[in-house]
């Protein structure tokens, strides 16, 4: 009996202990980390926005291979969801429910096994000048009675932080790779268009130059595109791209050019065409603009090739040329066709 007694007093210890740590035991577990990214906030938001993305940066990605993941709603948008389920990551699912552009990300945590918990988990963005975005990742848990009593001998920042670290270390070389792309693509954008650099190999050219009014060039195309086509025809000549108008001068003072409408040819330099003149546009660099649209929209993208010419110090070499990669007659939507125009730069 005094055995038993004892055992029971032991118990009734061990059950008052519990009840007491479970009354005073912390109401809320609360892990947060930061990270400062050398990237705009409009890189990075995405990038925690989407949940598909987040799972590419979760430290829990590679912790279980196998694992079961399952997204639902609009990527990107509140109610969006991501379920999982594994023998190493339980069992559990996240919920986008605050968003705010380029500034903050609200999610619903939910655990379900191997125990059931439900936390509150934000991702905050601040912009710092020129050192880039400041992200702070935290979780905040509330804690009901055994979880109380659990984070009594459970350090929590201990067992999540160091995983919060490791998630935004992978997010930062993420963001930053991103960063640098777009970075890229912005020092070759001008007037809308994105501008490339490319090596041309030499061209020859069979055609008929003269100084042509604006308002006549269109017919003057017209008629020497035919000629041109005729003449290769019959000195059996094969083409080596599309027809194309070389540029060498645009008179704005006179409204006239100085161009020549022609074939690209696979022949010698000094290839003889009967009643056709020839012209040799010899290899080097130039810059590229895939131009999408009817011929007289073209201005803007002679606009972008101008502004990045003086912006980075470059000058014209030779000739601008235009290649109608587009048959209008083939295709009457005039948004379709597509004109290659390239800049023969030093």
């Amino acid at each position: 009996m005094r055995a038993l007694k004892t055992i029971l007093i032991i118990l009734g210890a061990i059950i008052g202990l519990l009840i007491i740590l479970g009354l005073i035991g912390p109401k809320t577990s609360v892990v947060q980390r930061s990270t400062t990214i050398a990237a705009p906030a409009d890189v990075v938001y995405p990038m925690v926005a989407s949940l598909r993305t987040m799972h590419d940066w979760s430290p829990w990605k590679d912790m279980e291979k196998d694992q079961k993941v399952e997204f639902s709603g609009e990527d990107g948008t509140v109610g969006s969801m991501q379920m999982w389920e594994g023998d190493t990551v339980g069992k559990g699912s996240m919920e986008v429910i605050e968003l705010e552009a380029n500034k903050h990300v609200g999610t619903d945590l939910k655990f379900i096994e191997p125990w059931e918990a439900e936390s509150k988990v934000d991702l905050d963005l601040e912009e710092e000048g020129d050192a880039g975005t400041k992200v702070t990742w935290k979780m905040t848990q509330q804690n009901g009675f055994m979880g109380r009593i659990m984070s009594v001998f459970m350090d929590m920042d201990k067992m999540v932080g160091p995983d919060f670290e490791k998630g935004l270390a992978k997010l930062k070389t993420m963001a930053e790779a991103k960063e640098q792309e777009l970075a890229a693509i912005r020092d070759k954008t001008y007037n809308g268009f994105v501008i490339e650099t490319v090596d041309r190999p030499e061209l020859v050219y069979v055609g008929k130059r003269k100084v042509v009014k604006w308002k006549d060039m269109h017919d003057y195309f017209a008629a020497s595109f035919g000629a041109a086509f005729k003449a290769v025809g019959a000195a059996k000549m094969e083409m080596e791209g599309a027809p194309s108008g070389l540029y060498y001068k645009w008179d704005e003072a006179n409204k006239e050019a100085d161009l020549m409408a022609a074939i690209p040819v696979k022949a010698d330099a000094d290839a003889k065409v009967v009643g056709m003149q020839t012209a040799v546009v010899p290899a080097g660099k130039a810059l590229f603009i895939p131009y999408k649209g009817g011929y007289y929209g073209s201005g803007k993208a002679h606009e972008a090739m101008d502004q990045m010419m003086k912006a980075k110090g470059l000058e014209l070499r030779d000739v601008v040329i235009e290649e109608y990669v587009t048959d209008p007659e083939q295709e009457p939507d005039s948004s379709k066709w597509l004109t290659n125009i390239y800049y023969m730069i030093k």
